[in-house]
């Protein structure tokens, strides 16, 4: 079902004004939406970028920064930009492995970063560039899609959109820590992509501006119904 019309209405009654914005249109207007949040985005989060990333600098060994590859729409592959939260070298020792809730790699400054999201400021770069969205599926690294897309059933459907820096999976969903977490976030993204709309894109930008500040509850194992 498409999103509900949305209404702007301007003095009631005859001068009612109604603008409908069906999905199948949305996605042409979403790019143009996208770049401008960014801009301003990128503006007022430069500044709190560059001091966060001096704490991160003077706080623990390594780069303030670090550059990861995701994989993106229609699996194209790019570069992410984040505020480094972990220890210098994490994966030295195991390869590739999921991020945890309480990662016992995560430094002390890089543990409130995560927790704030305050490590996804960079993103804006990304979103501006046209890597990403601001609302869309959260990218996986390519290491991690090979292996799902073999192990849960049309994983590459998540693909069909640009990734988001926030989703409906992200404020629906604990961090993974199974093949099955994998299913049940991969579920949220499928009804993202059909529901995408205006409606559902305010739920989630508002649901992530509550978490941020510490208004909404980190969500829990089990999956609320939309």
């Amino acid at each position: 079902m498409p999103e509900p019309a949305t209404v702007l209405v301007l003095g009631g009654g005859a001068g009612a004004l109604y603008l409908r914005f069906f999905r199948k249109r949305y996605a042409e207007f979403k790019r143009a939406i996208d770049i401008l949040f960014a801009v301003p985005g990128v503006i007022i989060a430069t500044p709190i970028t560059l001091v966060l990333a001096v704490l991160v600098k003077l706080t623990s060994r390594g780069p303030a920064f670090y550059l990861q590859e995701r994989v993106g729409k229609d699996g194209r592959v790019f570069k992410i930009i984040k505020l480094r939260t972990m220890v210098a070298d994490a994966e030295a020792a195991t390869g590739p492995v999921w991020a945890t809730e309480d990662d016992p790699r995560e430094t002390r400054l890089g543990r409130v970063l995560r927790r704030t999201h305050l490590d996804e400021l960079p993103q804006f770069w990304n979103v501006l560039k046209g890597d990403m969205s601001l609302i869309g599926p959260r990218p996986e690294r390519p290491v991690f899609v090979e292996r799902f897309q073999h192990e849960v059933p049309n994983y590459r459907a998540r693909l069909a959109v640009r990734p988001g820096i926030t989703g409906w999976a992200q404020i629906n969903h604990p961090y993974d820590r199974s093949i099955d977490d994998v299913r049940r976030k991969l579920d949220l993204d499928c009804e993202y992509i059909r529901r995408m709309g205006w409606g559902i894109d305010i739920r989630i930008l508002f649901a992530t501006v509550a978490r941020v500040l510490g208004l909404r509850r980190r969500p829990s194992r089990t999956v609320p119904r939309a």
